[in-house]
């Protein structure tokens, strides 16, 4: 028999060697037996009687194959003589997922002229440009209605509210929040309700519906006015900071049930990460800020360059290292791009697939189109049905089996395909034309930034254990 190095990654963290088994998707704190047991593998196929005449010197021999037996356990080593782990084949039957999160779609249309937006620029999806541009009350019924046949018997689903500019339909959330809330009533399940807005259209009745019915909202902005005005515009190019300003203080203010979160869009001339954040957290006051590379065309004037993606990663990592500092003090930090990864790591998770679209999440466009996620809402070629007659679930079951990790040649050696599982469907149908591409022009990003947030993790789990227990639930 035969032993060799299963499949992981090694990293430093609180003075200490840490290892990411690929395969389980677990953290293990190495002691100095297993460092060794790995060295000495290295990648040579060793007996164990030729792995204890290594380490006999260092350790006794009953030490070392205690340390073997646990390794084999872990999967951080495997005998030869076993057959290496098999994955469930994409083939096999697929067991249904309750619907937990539906997007709706409210509007297409926006009173912004942001230059990167996928909803206006030429990488929006044609199809989608001949839907109706608002939503009916009656396909927000649909809509409703199809969220919680979907759900099956999960006990509660999401409603989030999306556009375009999301406010701009404000009858149309009204009413759909009303309904699900009767239906919820109707069915025994609870409702949750979040939307996204550019925050121009804010005012006092509106704040008083999201404080009566308790909704989630995330701030489309990308930083204090230079940044802001950079890309987020009015039709007649004048920068919205100005408009915006107020109104998020004024939801901040009154709207405290919920945290308030901003999401900002980074292109290559807005990387200052680190300057964003503070404006934005510190300065305006949101509870969080999360950053997302713009998507779009590599060939874009706002793309960003390989360069770009080096100088986002270190001010990533400076902020990730703020963050674990703050944490470790028991205090709030608000950088949400780290707890987002912490979640995936505590949890265990090994992704087959990079997100909930076209599993527990669907989008729904304007005209009740169901679609991978609301990206894809109105688009003919990402479709999986209708909220009027359902879900083709053959249709989706072949999307999910070509969508497999597994099918993803270019992903099977890389360590970190457990945590990113090829990325964004829709960036990569933007950047290559087709959703099972995997996003090869941030993999080295990606894998890095992973690597960050494991260190994060290790740390935490050595000196503050209680701080992971919030991802548990």
């Amino acid at each position: 028999m035969l032993l060799r190095r299963g499949e992981f990654h090694t990293f430093e963290a609180d003075g200490a060697r840490h290892v990411y088994l690929v395969p389980s998707a677990a953290v293990f704190r190495l002691d100095d037996p297993s460092i060794a047991v790995l060295d000495a593998l290295g990648t040579d196929d060793l007996s164990p009687q030729a792995l204890t005449d290594r380490l006999v010197g260092r350790f006794s021999e009953l030490e070392v194959q205690e340390t073997v037996q646990e390794l084999i356990g872990a999967q951080a080593i495997r005998s030869l003589a076993a057959p290496p782990p098999v994955r469930p084949t994409t083939d096999t039957p697929r067991r249904r997922i309750p619907l937990t999160t539906l997007v709706m779609n409210v509007t297409s249309k926006c009173n912004l002229s942001c230059k990167y937006c996928y909803e206006y620029g030429e990488d929006k999806i044609v199809e989608a440009k001949t839907k109706p541009r608002y939503m009916s009350e009656e396909t927000a019924r649909q809509s409703v209605d199809f969220m919680f046949a979907e759900a099956g018997a999960s006990p509660h689903v999401h409603l989030t509210f999306f556009g375009g500019e999301t406010l701009l339909n404000f009858k149309v959330l009204q009413s759909s929040m009303a309904y699900a809330k009767q239906r919820a009533a109707e069915t025994g399940k609870t409702v949750d309700a979040s939307l996204t807005t550019n925050a121009t259209l804010l005012r006092d009745e509106i704040i008083d519906w999201m404080i009566e019915n308790d909704i989630g909202v995330t701030v489309s902005i990308d930083g204090a006015r230079e940044q802001q005005d950079m890309n987020r515009v009015f039709s007649n190019g004048m920068g919205s900071y100005d408009s915006v300003i107020p109104r998020v203080k004024e939801l901040l203010r009154r709207h405290r049930r919920r945290p308030i979160g901003a999401r900002v869009t980074l292109t290559r001339d807005n990387l200052e990460v680190t300057q964003i954040y503070q404006h934005l957290k510190h300065e305006i006051g949101f509870f969080e800020v999360g950053f997302a590379p713009v998507t779009t065309k590599w060939q874009r004037d706002y793309a960003i360059p390989d360069e770009g993606f080096e100088y986002m990663l270190g001010q990533f990592q400076r902020l990730a290292q703020d963050y674990l500092e703050t944490s470790l003090q028991g205090k709030h930090h608000g950088f949400s791009n780290v707890p987002d990864t912490l979640e995936d790591i505590q949890k265990g998770f090994s992704k087959a697939y990079p997100c909930g679209a076209g599993l527990g999440l669907l989008g729904v466009a304007t005209d009740g189109d169901v679609g991978l996620c609301h990206r894809f809402a109105g688009s003919d070629e990402h479709k999986l049905g209708t909220v009027q007659g359902g879900i083709d679930h053959s249709r989706q079951d072949d999307y999910l089996r070509r969508h497999h990790i597994d099918n993803k040649t270019d992903c099977r050696t890389c360590w970190a395909r457990s945590l990113c599982a090829g990325g964004c469907y829709h960036e990569a149908h933007t950047r290559y034309g087709s959703t099972e591409q995997p996003n090869l022009h941030y993999c080295d990003w990606i894998r890095r930034w992973s690597a960050t947030c494991l260190e994060v993790y290790a740390t935490l789990a050595a000196r503050r254990p209680e701080y992971l227990r919030q991802f548990d639930a």
